[in-house]
This record gives structure tokens, C-alpha cells and sequence, in this order.
């Protein structure tokens, strides 16, 4: 915006570096520049201010693809004014000399101009492909078409406008179908991290069975070294054994060697005592048996009674206790008359021999 001193009759305008202006008066061009700074008289003047820095211009767009699904086109253009006069030619640029603004929207015309020539050559551009085929070319193929479009524009070339640069930041469908277009590439996305998480288990088992083989292989040797020590001890015990049966059965040689040595004086001792020890066996069994001889002799002439005596007397020795004794009647009668008769029998023998 250009900056306009106010006087009594003058006025002193000063512009950026960056506006062309353009001073009429009278009806006829005075001077035009860059960065002008000058004196003019209101009543007479008319000043026009071009900007010549770079414009930027965001579109987004919504065009329709040729298989009739909705893509939305978003991006920026960036443009300048090549040839300021013949754009203030086209379009008024007049500059209010009380406040130093347009009394137009000169810019904004021009983006409208530029917004709609983008729009045509990004909706042609989309409906000439299938989404699929937008999507999978990516944002390159629309910018190109776009710049291409409007650098060769014979009408914006006409009011003196310049390309600098083009941008598309995005090519997107609408959300239902891009969440459908995307279903099959993150199905295919989990099959992919799924066939890897198998193929890791699969390495992890592996691993787990070589380890487990290889403890197997451990356990084996182990146990075939356990083998050749169980061995090696039962054949150190055998030898042991065999040693020991040797000693013993040398110590046993000699023990015998010994008692072969000895045997004869024992021998014949043996047989001595033995002879001595059956002899008195024999004459004391000898004498028993003449005793027993003489006294059955004594005793088998006589009476019942004595007989019957002698049994008591001998039973009565070999007894150590009477608790209880029952004599019936018809028993102690008999009894005592031999008895009587016995001791009449002694009586009378005893005065004969007086």
C-alpha cells in the first residue's frame, strides 16, 4: 500500500520496492516504476499501484473420477505480475490518494481468475481416470497438469501474469471410500506382519528344538559316561574281589598246611580222651544196670502192698507239694489192714531174731 503525505496543495506519495506504479495526470502517463517517491497535485493526478511480489493462492477443489467417485484436489499457485502495465490495462488498480488503498479488489479478481482455471484443469484431469488410478499415480501427474494448464493460458499470459510455482498437497477420496481402498491393502499389511510373526515362532521352535536336541546329545554322552564309569568301578570290584578271594584262599592254605602240621598230636590226644571218656561211660552205665538188676530181683516177690508202699514212698519223693488230698472209705479200709498185717508181719520178725 503506498503512503500518501497530505498539504495544504500537494501530496507526497512514497511506495515499497515491491509496487509498480504507475502516475497519470491529465490524463496521460507521467511516470511508472518500481519504488517511486513524488510529488503530484490531487485534483489533476491518478496514481495506480501494481504489486509485484509473489502471490500466493490455496484451491482445494472436489472433482469427480471417472468410475463417479468424489476426489478432493488440495493445493496452492504461486504467481507474480510479469508486465504490471498491461495488467493495470485489464484490471483497475486505481489508488485512493486520501488513503493510499485500491478502490477495487484487483487481487481478488485475479485469484478468482486463477482458482478457475486451476479448477478446470484439475476436474478434467480427474474425470479422464478411475480413483485407483489417481491414487496410485499420486499428487506428480496433477501438478503437472495444473502448471501446464495455466502456463500455456493465452489469457493470463494477456494480463501480463506469470507461473511461478505449482503445488498439489493431497488427492484424497472421500472417507468411506478411502477407508474401503484400504481394507485390502492393511488385510494384506496383517497377513504380512501375521506370515512374520509365524515365521518368528517358527525360528523360535527351531531354535528350542536344536536346544533341545542338544541337551539330548548332553544327556546321552552323560549317561555313556556314566556307563564307562559303572563299568570301570564293577571291574575295579571284581579285581578287588579276585585279590581278596586270592588272599583268602592263600591265608586258608596255609591254615590248613598248619593244622596238617599239627594234626597228628592232636589227633591222637583226641582219640586218647575219647577212649578214656567212653570206658567210664561204660562201667557206670554197667553199674546202673547191675543196681537196677539186683533191685527188681528184691522186689518181685513181694506182696501188693509193699509194692504199692514203695511206689507212694518213691512218689512222694519226687513231689514238692500237696494242696489237696481226698481218701474215700471204701478205699483207706483195705489200706489199713494191709498195712496193719504188714507191721504185725515186721513185729513178729524183729522178736524172732531177738
Amino acid at each position: 500500500m503506498a503512503q500518501i503525505s497530505r498539504y495544504p496543495f500537494f501530496r507526497h506519495l512514497r511506495s515499497e520496492r515491491s509496487r509498480h506504479l504507475i502516475h497519470f495526470r491529465g490524463g496521460k502517463r507521467k511516470r511508472s516504476g518500481r519504488g517511486l517517491a513524488f510529488w503530484f497535485l490531487p485534483m489533476t493526478s491518478s496514481v495506480v499501484e501494481v504489486p509485484t511480489d509473489d502471490r500466493d493462492l490455496p484451491f482445494l477443489f472436489h472433482a469427480r473420477s471417472r468410475d463417479f467417485q468424489d476426489v478432493t484436489v488440495q493445493g496452492a499457485v504461486t504467481y507474480r505480475v510479469a508486465d504490471p502495465e498491461a495488467l493495470a490495462e485489464r484490471v483497475d488498480f486505481t489508488v485512493d490518494l486520501a488513503s493510499g488503498r485500491h478502490r477495487e479488489q484487483p487481487l481478488d479478481k485475479i485469484a478468482d481468475l486463477f482458482t478457475q482455471r486451476a479448477q478446470q484443469l484439475a476436474i478434467d484431469h480427474v474425470a479422464e481416470r478411475e480413483v485407483r488410478e489417481l491414487l496410485a499415480g499420486g499428487l506428480e501427474p496433477v501438478r503437472e497438469r495444473i502448471a501446464a494448464g495455466l502456463i500455456a493460458s493465452d489469457e493470463l499470459a494477456g494480463l501480463g501474469l506469470e507461473i511461478a510455482a505449482v503445488g498439489v498437497a493431497s488427492v484424497a477420496p472421500s472417507a468411506e471410500l478411502e477407508k474401503a481402498l484400504q481394507t485390502p491393502a492393511l488385510e494384506e499389511i496383517q497377513q504380512s506382519a501375521d506370515q512374520a510373526m509365524f515365521e518368528r515362532r517358527a525360528v523360535a521352535v527351531e531354535k528350542e528344538r536344536a536346544i533341545a536336541e542338544n541337551e539330548l546329545e548332553n544327556q546321552i554322552e552323560l549317561a555313556a559316561r556314566e556307563a564307562r564309569l559303572i563299568e570301570e568301578r564293577g571291574a575295579n570290584d571284581r579285581r578287588r574281589a579276585e585279590e581278596s578271594a586270592a588272599a583268602l584262599a592263600i591265608e586258608a592254605e596255609a591254615v590248613c598246611a598248619r593244622r596238617r602240621r599239627d594234626g597228628g598230636a592232636f589227633a591222637s590226644a583226641s582219640r586218647t580222651s575219647s577212649a578214656a571218656r567212653a570206658d567210664g561211660i561204660a562201667l557206670v552205665e554197667g553199674a546202673r544196670v547191675d543196681a537196677e538188676e539186683r533191685r527188681m530181683e528184691l522186689v518181685k516177690d513181694l506182696p501188693s502192698h509193699a509194692l504199692m508202699g514203695l511206689a507212694a514212698r518213691e512218689f512222694a519223693g519226687k513231689l514238692r507239694r500237696v494242696d489237696r488230698l481226698h481218701l474215700a472209705p471204701d478205699s483207706i479200709g483195705p489200706l489199713l489192714a494191709d498195712l496193719v498185717e504188714a507191721g504185725s508181719k515186721a513185729l513178729g520178725g524183729q522178736q524172732k531174731g531177738a
